[in-house]
């Protein structure tokens, strides 16, 4: 055996090396390069601004479009009041389906980040040809003359509803993502982080109500009185400037990797549930209810589900 002074540097060393592991985020985050994110320069509060600011501005872009988009249909393009609230109708529960096709793709494949930066291009892509549909003489009907009003041609309707129903896929690629890429940033295993997470979600929220105020407000009076050009280039340039912002945050984030499939794991649970009907568990046999007995999850890019005391009845789902 060595003596104590060879055996201290040892020591010290492994000191160090414990003191450089809590620098990073271990809940299995990386950064921007594959690696575990150091905690000073990525995620927490830092990575937050450029989040919100994406969500704030989707919600004045979308709510800027939506509020008063029955009244484009009946005064801009001339369609009857059933006609124009059958459109919006239609429109806005596209906007609540295709967040499932978003939430698919960044689970399984791309991620939050980039299912957030592209759905947010094709987003920006259908507000630039919506403003462009409202602004150019070509493109919308011709003014009212007295009680005849000429109808939209079939070219100018396609123009337009191809710029509503692709800012209705951008939203669907964000809406999902957002708050959960937000949730990313915070480290579940530092109780501080964890703590700053609850916070965020309140600034989220708030964030959301900024968003729907002004273009509840200020956006309508613009377009019903400065024109319907102006009233869809102001929202096309805020979701612009979202986009740029979001992606200037990119250096600052933390990554979750792509855990694949969600409806897998779904047919899995029932597979697990089916096999295990039978299996007689004792209240103090808890490991054969783990996911599994490692300290990861056996999924890779998720977080391991321990076992809880609550749901007793249907424990022997969990596998």
């Amino acid at each position: 055996m060595g003596s104590i002074e060879e055996e201290r540097p040892l020591f010290e060393e492994g000191s160090v090396l414990s003191q450089e592991v809590k620098l990073y985020a271990e809940d299995g985050s990386v950064d921007i390069h594959g690696n575990p994110p150091l905690k000073q320069r990525t995620g927490n509060w830092k990575a937050c601004p450029f989040i919100l600011g994406n969500e704030c501005c989707e919600r004045l872009a979308y709510y800027g479009i939506a509020k008063n988009l029955v009244t484009y249909f009946t005064t801009q393009l001339h369609e009857t009041n059933v006609s124009a609230a059958r459109h919006v109708m239609i429109w806005q529960g596209t906007c609540y389906i295709t967040p499932l096709i978003g939430a698919l793709i960044a689970d399984a494949y791309w991620g939050r980040y980039w299912t957030i930066a592209s759905f947010s291009a094709i987003y920006f892509t259908g507000m630039a040809i919506l403003t462009l549909s409202a602004s150019l003489p070509g493109l919308k009907p011709a003014e009212c003359i007295g009680p005849l009003c000429p109808p939209a041609t079939a070219s100018q309707y396609s123009v337009f509803f191809t710029g509503l129903y692709l800012i209705a896929l951008g939203t669907g690629g964000i809406k999902p993502c957002v708050s959960s890429f937000g949730a990313d940033q915070f480290d579940d295993t530092d109780p501080h982080e964890r703590i700053s997470k609850a916070s965020f979600f309140n600034w989220f929220y708030f964030s959301i109500n900024i968003g729907a105020f002004v273009s509840s407000t200020l956006l309508v009076w613009v377009q019903e009185n400065c024109g319907w050009g102006l009233g869809f280039f102001i929202p096309t340039v805020v979701m612009g400037l979202s986009l740029v912002s979001f992606f200037c945050g990119t250096s600052l984030y933390r990554f979750q990797r792509p855990g694949g499939s969600p409806v897998t794991r779904v047919c899995q649970v029932l597979v697990a549930a089916y096999r295990k009907l039978n299996l007689k568990v004792t209240e103090e046999d808890h490991t054969v209810l783990f996911e599994t007995r490692d300290k990861n999850s056996a999924i890779a890019g998720s977080r391991k589900i321990e076992h809880t005391d609550g749901y007793k009845k249907i424990s022997f789902l969990s596998f």
